[in-house]
């Protein structure tokens, strides 16, 4: 068997095991949201934020974050839907998988921004754990009539080549397999200036919070059709 060919059977490999983690997903997800009320027609539709701190809006007003923004966006340009943060500081994949299910029962969203995995990256976590993360939220997502953006991140080199190829690859991967939006790295227009970030190097200043949000929208905006 050639590398190629590995590479291949591990990529087939991942992507049946997305699915069918998301299958078994299904069941307990569909049966929590049939359980909830239907959505009184004119009531706002709801984009549900998972992230963290760089999301929650770390180090400045819960008002000047690049998702507080969208909110005031969405009321020029989108009436008629609402922005829900879940946003944890400090948060990982497996803190937004273990409160997925909960978040999309009670807020009945049509769209969830997935947002997770800065920290699971500064920590070294394996790469498969963070895809199984990642799955289960895209798929808790999807099975309750969601549409999904899923926000990428991308780690120094300091783990090494094969894990920072990896990392990015995840989100590919699962963007693929899920059929998904894919917006490959969140911190994309702001990263190359250290000027943009607060002084621990890791959080975007307020001035790049509107950057931000112009390289989210481009992503977002046709979900809301």
């Amino acid at each position: 068997m050639t590398l190629g060919t590995a590479a291949v059977r591990r990529r087939m490999q991942a992507q049946v095991a997305c699915w069918m983690l998301a299958c078994l997903l299904a069941l307990p997800v569909l049966a929590q949201a049939q359980a909830a009320q239907t959505v009184p027609s004119g009531e706002a539709k709801t984009v549900l934020v998972m992230g963290d701190s760089l999301s929650a809006g770390y180090g400045m007003a819960a008002s000047e974050g690049w998702v507080s923004l969208l909110q005031q966006r969405l009321q020029r340009e989108a009436p008629g839907w609402r922005v829900v943060n879940a946003s944890i500081s400090g948060e990982t994949s497996a803190g937004g998988a273990s409160r997925i299910v909960e978040a999309v029962v009670r807020e009945r969203p049509e769209v969830v921004i997935i947002a997770l995995g800065a920290n699971d990256g500064l920590r070294g976590l394996p790469l498969a754990d963070a895809r199984r993360n990642l799955a289960r939220m895209i798929g808790a997502s999807q099975h309750v009539g969601a549409k999904v953006l899923l926000v990428g991140m991308r780690m120094p080199p300091n783990l090494g080549a094969d894990y920072t190829r990896g990392f990015e690859e995840n989100y590919r991967l699962l963007a693929k397999t899920f059929d998904t939006a894919l917006l490959p790295f969140l911190l994309e227009p702001v990263a190359t200036d250290r000027a943009n970030f607060q002084d621990d190097n890791l959080h975007p200043t307020v001035a790049a919070q509107p950057k931000i949000l112009d390289h989210v929208w481009p992503a977002l905006r046709p979900l809301l059709d």
